[in-house]
């Protein structure tokens, strides 16, 4: 495994800044001003945990992911948060994504960097509904993009969440 950047490297930094920035646009209900952060090409998989034994590798009984999205899914789905239909969401929730652990390391291709990072997301929703915290890992791929000055855009997100069974309502936020 390679080493990761050191945290004073202005990769580092222009990583971590990233994604604070990107979740205050998440926490803010910013949804197409976050959208504007993926490149064309994104992908944004979130697989189900399966729990298994120690002799069976958990990659080899996965089967489904709660999201396995392009641009086009994630436009769609901004989209639908605009209007008056997204009803999983309606009151919206109220999330807060605490972001940390966050470590780069140098991407496959130029201009690329990897980076991972711990979630922790707050999630409450109305009045009756108690309050759900999701625990996750994260692997980012982040691309600079030479038409916006070599500004970072996300490419890739892998989410791991850290329970098989999710405590939530349901899904409909962006990790």
């Amino acid at each position: 495994m390679t080493a990761p950047l050191p945290y004073s490297s202005a990769d580092h930094q222009d990583a971590h800044q990233f994604l604070v920035e990107e979740a205050h646009l998440l926490d803010s209900g910013r949804f197409a001003d976050w959208l504007a952060l993926v490149t064309d090409d994104v992908r944004y998989v979130v697989p189900v945990r399966v729990t298994s034994m120690r002799a069976v590798p958990e990659a080899e009984v996965r089967t489904m992911d709660h999201f396995a999205e392009d641009r086009w899914s994630l436009a769609k789905r901004v989209e639908r948060l605009a209007t008056e239909h997204a009803w999983t969401e309606d009151p919206p929730s109220r999330v807060r994504h605490h972001v940390s652990n966050v470590r780069t390391f140098a991407g496959e291709a130029p201009g690329e960097l990897r980076v991972e990072s711990a979630l922790l997301l707050y999630r409450s929703r109305g009045d009756r509904q108690p309050a759900s915290v999701l625990s996750a890992g994260r692997a980012d791929v982040l691309r600079r993009d030479p038409a916006a000055g070599g500004a970072l855009r996300l490419a890739r997100r892998h989410v791991e969440l850290d329970d098989a069974v999710l405590r939530t309502q349901n899904l409909a936020i962006f990790l």
